[in-house]
């Protein structure tokens, strides 16, 4: 991490962390001067080839920094080695104000961001940008995943430095593709708990169904009982008035 901390302290920076308390926290970090450049770990490099885009920032001679977005698939900044980054840049608004600059002084800064998982790398190195038939062999190696649109040159970034920067303040944020993946299993949850609801309304309907017709047939039988009771209870009463027996006395001869 030194050889970050050694590029990026400058004599007006050292100064600043002087006045605002930071100078003796500046000076552990900083350590023992490192004078070669510092290759990329196993994480620095899972952790480029995982995102969808960074920020690219050069310097013009006017001494203006520019910063550029580039994005891509995942992947789409291959890690050639321990010390080069590459891709295959591609067509946008025909400005170059990007390769005007690297092509004047190479020295660039590059910040990595994942906001999903609060994490960012910034990184220093030099970068160059040709045309893309100067190595086709490199071109084809780009190709892979790479940024949809007309390939116009190849960008390689050597490595001279990087460092993880403080997470604090990183508003969680994330892309369709994070969102697809993790809402992946509820989604498929809730496909299944639509046909098992399917499945249950589909048999409760039939149950409903069958109920139906059973208190239907109870129904009739209870109104045909009914009847009967009825009619026998209505003769029977008529046997048992005054003019019943009146009608039954056999007539004299």
């Amino acid at each position: 991490m030194s050889r970050y901390d050694h590029l990026a302290y400058t004599s007006s920076v050292r100064r600043v962390q002087q006045q605002m308390g930071s100078a003796s926290a500046a000076d552990r970090r900083l350590g023992h001067a490192a004078e070669e450049a510092v290759p990329l770990d196993a994480n620095a490099a899972a952790f480029i080839r995982s995102l969808d885009g960074f920020l690219f920032a050069s310097v013009g001679e006017t001494g203006w920094p520019y910063i550029q977005f580039r994005g891509g698939p995942p992947g789409f900044v291959h890690v050639l080695d321990a010390h080069t980054l590459g891709y295959l840049d591609v067509r946008g608004n025909r400005q170059y104000i990007t390769t005007g600059n690297v092509r004047a002084d190479d020295r660039v800064a590059l910040f990595f961001l994942d906001q999903a998982r609060q994490t960012r790398l910034k990184l220093f190195g030099h970068a160059t940008a040709v045309p893309v038939d100067e190595d086709p062999e490199l071109a084809a190696r780009l190709d892979s995943p790479r940024t949809d649109g007309t390939v116009e040159q190849l960008v390689t970034i050597r490595v001279e430095a990087f460092a993880w920067n403080c997470p604090n303040h990183i508003t969680p944020r994330f892309s369709e593709r994070e969102l697809s993946e993790a809402l992946s299993p509820i989604r498929e949850r809730l496909a299944r708990l639509e046909q098992e609801n399917t499945a249950l309304r589909a048999e409760l309907a039939v149950r409903r169904g069958g109920a139906h017709h059973e208190a239907h047939h109870e129904a009739h039988h209870e109104a045909h009982h009914e009847a009967h009771h009825e009619a026998h209870h209505e003769a029977h009463h008529d046997d048992l008035r005054p003019d019943a027996a009146a009608r039954h006395v056999p007539r004299e001869v």
